[in-house]
């Protein structure tokens, strides 16, 4: 027989008799059964308001005559995770997406309301959303306020850069405690142009939410009328059938690369978006972001590469007046969850502020924020944010200092061993040899507070916080557990990196490189047991998204 509706006809009277137990009546039977998937949690403060906004989003489904039925799914924390728990954080991205995936077709909604705000909520929700096609809507959570002491404005970056200027004694033990108490007043995404927020634009821009959602602050008035209204209108698109992928589209992913772009977003968008493709069936691959980047001026420069945060941007006029700025760049007649398009929403917007958002005319850069590398020491890839490098840095070259693991990294920041020109190599961070592509944020953060991020370059196969400034390259591909050149560098090898001509390149004759091959041999994963030692056999490589592929 067909696949009824959850609750029609005979088959629907145990899925009726059992939603009676949580107090469901006849009249919700007949009704769009909407799913709002919540990531609230305890344990992420970007997430910590989320259960409020899903009271608001079930009240603008009933209004608008649907049934709303509520699930969680996990929301970890990248700031908490950090070190060895950062493991299972990118593992967790499509842990996530699975589990979504799983609860729908079990549950057989009608359409979902996506309640998401972090770092790797947000993209796997993308890419849950890809695989079903539903009618589908999101609620991002909105950026945390600035914290204050005194005068000074200060957040979770000036944390990680305050430990380094704490080991460099440059702050007392004092004035670092006075920052780690204030950075994070409240609720909300950390408001630097980070991954978060970077992939809360990214969904706006996808015509995946109301207008203004991915900006606004989390504990602003507005929140409560933008979450009724979200709930309203998920019943508008059930009713019309105006499903995820209408909107999830090539034009559309490009339109949103050009956004990370020219707000010098998250390097991690790079694994983001074309894994986002990737459920879409879309091919996009890692030098769309360079083709892009080279057409695509840069606009806006946030914290803390700039002095602007997201709550700034918001008023400026948000994601609206970003694609008001770039429209003359973007592919324009695309549809969004309110029916209008993507046209409609720029021409109705206005650029409030142009010392945060700057015309096409006079960029705070010709290109955007992220460059693609090449070359012997990353033939698949590397990623970097060109935008947070001093102009000395563009073009370095130096001896290796190696280091298995971020941890031995570490070791040396504490020791104070690491000396101006170096260009430290850390690998066996990557997707398969981490396991989980390590966020080695904390170690980038304490250079920059050290003072040594305009004379030393960080090169991983993992990855580094989108808000990380300097010359951090990541994504290195292929990684050194499946042989990539990176596994092979020796202390005191040079380096060249060249990002005007994206070249990453290691200086060893190839015949040297042909015998150190005979010797290597892959270095042991941090984690061998339990879900990380089947992420390691099927996760691929970062420029493919690190997707899992059985």
């Amino acid at each position: 027989m067909a696949d009824l509706d959850i609750f029609e006809g005979l088959h629907g009277a145990y899925p009726r008799a059992l939603y009676r137990a949580m107090g469901y009546q006849d009249a919700d039977f007949s009704k769009p059964l909407i799913g709002i998937v919540n990531s609230w949690s305890e344990v992420n403060p970007g997430h910590f308001h989320l259960r409020q906004l899903a009271e608001w989003v079930k009240q603008g489904v009933r209004e608008a005559g649907g049934t709303p039925a509520e699930f969680n799914t996990v929301a970890p924390c990248d700031g908490i995770a950090q070190g060895r728990g950062m493991h299972y954080i990118l593992p967790l991205r499509d842990v996530i997406a699975a589990s979504i995936e799983l609860m729908v077709g079990a549950n057989r909604f009608d359409g979902l309301v996506m309640l998401c705000n972090c770092d790797k909520i947000v993209p796997a929700m993308l890419m849950a959303t890809a695989r079903l096609n539903l009618p589908t809507l999101f609620v991002t959570g909105g950026p945390m306020a600035s914290g204050r002491i005194g005068e000074r404005e200060v957040m979770t970056s000036d944390v990680k850069e305050g430990m380094g200027k704490l080991k460099a004694d440059k702050i007392s033990e004092s004035e670092f405690f006075a920052i780690e108490s204030h950075a994070c007043p409240g609720p909300g995404a950390c408001n630097f142009m980070g991954t978060a927020n970077t992939m809360n634009c990214v969904t706006e821009t996808l015509g995946l939410t109301l207008s203004h959602c991915a900006t606004l602050p989390a504990l602003h008035p507005d929140r409560q009328e933008l979450c009724l209204a979200s709930g309203r209108q998920i019943v508008r698109l059930v009713e019309k059938n105006l499903t995820a992928r209408q909107m999830l589209t090539r034009e559309s992913l490009e339109n949103a690369i050009r956004v990370v772009l020219a707000l010098g977003g998250s390097t991690n968008a790079t694994l983001h978006i074309p894994a986002i493709a990737h459920e879409a069936g879309i091919d996009l691959g890692l030098d769309v972001f360079d083709d892009l980047s080279r057409q695509t001026p840069l606009i806006g420069k946030f914290r803390p590469a700039g002095p602007y945060t997201v709550i700034d941007l918001d008023e400026a006029g948000g994601v609206p007046a970003v694609l008001n700025v770039l429209s003359s760049l973007l592919h324009l007649d695309l549809p969004t969850v309110t029916g209008e398009t993507i046209r409609t929403r720029a021409a109705n917007a206005e650029n409030l502020r142009p010392e945060v958002l700057h015309s096409l005319d006079a960029p705070l850069s010709p290109e955007g924020g992220l460059a693609i590398l090449h070359g012997n020491l990353a033939p698949d890839g590397a990623v970097v944010k060109q935008n947070g490098l001093v102009a000395g840095m563009l073009r370095h070259t130096g001896p290796a200092r190696v280091f298995e693991c971020e941890e031995d990294l570490e070791n040396s920041l504490e020791t104070k061993t690491i000396n101006p020109g170096d260009v430290l190599v850390i690998r066996n961070e990557g997707p398969r040899g981490g396991p989980g592509m390590r966020e080695l944020s904390i170690p980038a953060a304490m250079l920059t507070g050290m003072g040594l991020n305009d004379s030393v370059a960080m090169i991983t196969d993992g990855r580094f916080s989108g808000a990380t400034r300097g010359p951090c390259i990541g994504h290195v591909a292929p990684e050194a557990f499946v042989g990539g050149l990176i596994g092979l560098v020796k202390e005191g090898d040079q380096i060249e990196i060249d990002i005007p001509e994206r070249r990453l390149d290691l200086l060893v004759p190839e015949d040297e490189l042909a015998r150190r091959r005979v010797d290597w041999r892959p270095h042991a994963p941090a984690v061998t047991t339990g879900f990380l030692e089947l992420y390691n056999r099927i996760v691929t490589q970062a420029n493919q998204g690190a997707v899992l592929k059985a």
